[in-house]
């Protein structure tokens, strides 16, 4: 295996590029074993839920969150509820998935850990 992903830089992507090929998921998801890879309308996509012990330690990982898409450019869907937050990463120039999403992905699994030992055993199924 390569560099870390928490290791990378996300690069700019125009819509130009293809998505991940089933080659490249295979080759990233064993470093963000957590997510799912899902499928919405048609698109690819990666989703994970963190569970948290309250509100407040929910909200300060969702701008933690959006601190990092901010500084990279890739912005992520977040759903912060009470003792949860959804985040999922997929390149809407793309309609899928690219390197950038694992990355990212990678990414905030690092400030998951590093945010909190409050976090409960983490979700990644849907409801």
């Amino acid at each position: 295996m390569g560099t870390l992903l928490t290791e990378q830089t996300c690069i700019p992507c125009s819509g130009k590029v293809p998505p991940a090929s089933d080659a490249e998921v295979a080759e990233l998801k064993p470093q963000i074993p957590e997510w799912d890879v899902i499928s919405v309308d048609g698109v690819q996509q990666l989703k994970r839920a963190y569970n948290f012990s309250d509100f407040k330690t929910a909200i300060a990982f969702t701008n933690h969150v959006g601190e990092l898409a901010e500084a990279a450019q890739h912005h992520p869907a977040l759903l912060t509820e009470w003792g949860k937050v959804t985040v999922t990463w997929w390149t809407h120039a793309l309609n899928g998935l690219h390197r950038n999403d694992f990355i990212m992905a990678a990414k905030t699994d690092t400030v998951a850990h590093g945010l909190t030992s409050d976090i409960t055993a983490p979700s990644h199924h849907s409801d």
